[in-house]
């Protein structure tokens, strides 16, 4: 089995097409793991341009949700180009906004697809990406005895926990490569002779 790849924006970036029939369109994406990040990503660009006819947008996050908006253009002319774009470009865990200024000539619904759609895809072409390999929450629940050879076992997997909490027991909240995870949990149940739980 190969590695699950998680594809996703580095950071922040913008780009614009030239001009359509007079309209001006310009895409601003950023990374975004849940829906609050996507719509601060939307409130910024409607308050540096509050005077743009619309700003329609896509997100796509790695748990399998998406939403889009038209903003008041024709149904399904912006919002689903622009989502298919995220999809067709394999980024998760982003939003793409699409600013339009309206130029004074209506460009039908099949000129609103290619202009939205081609622009939210021009912005992804060049937008920098990063690739890591998809992970799985996993909390690791250990007695304090065993502390010390849940740590060499974490070290020898290259695994940093992402919290520790100090209870009856320790609890510590993993983020474990999708594909490694299995075996992960395997050996972390071994060295601790059946001690350590694991919930996934």
């Amino acid at each position: 089995m190969g590695v699950s790849l998680h594809r996703t924006l580095a950071g922040r970036s913008r780009f614009s097409i030239d001009p359509v029939k007079g309209s001006r369109f310009t895409a601003t994406l950023a990374p975004a793991r849940d829906p609050e990040a996507a719509q601060a990503l939307l409130d910024s660009v409607r308050s540096e341009w509050p005077n743009a006819t619309h700003h329609c947008w896509a997100w796509r996050l790695s748990d399998g949700r998406t939403r889009s908006s038209d903003d008041g253009e024709p149904g399904g002319s912006a919002g689903r180009p622009i989502l298919a774009q995220l999809e067709g470009h394999g980024v998760e865990d982003a939003v793409v906004v699409v600013t339009r200024w309206y130029g004074g000539t209506k460009l039908g619904v099949g000129g609103l697809i290619r202009a939205y759609g081609g622009c939210a895809g021009k912005a992804l072409d060049v937008a920098p990406v990063v690739e890591t390999a998809r992970t799985v929450p996993m909390t690791l629940t250990h007695a304090y005895a065993d502390t010390g050879v849940v740590h060499a076992e974490l070290r020898a997997a290259g695994l940093t926990p992402e919290s520790t909490e100090f209870q009856a027991d320790v609890v510590v909240q993993l983020a474990v490569p999708e594909a490694d995870a299995a075996a992960i949990a395997l050996r972390l149940t071994d060295a601790t002779g059946g001690r350590a739980t694991i919930a996934r």
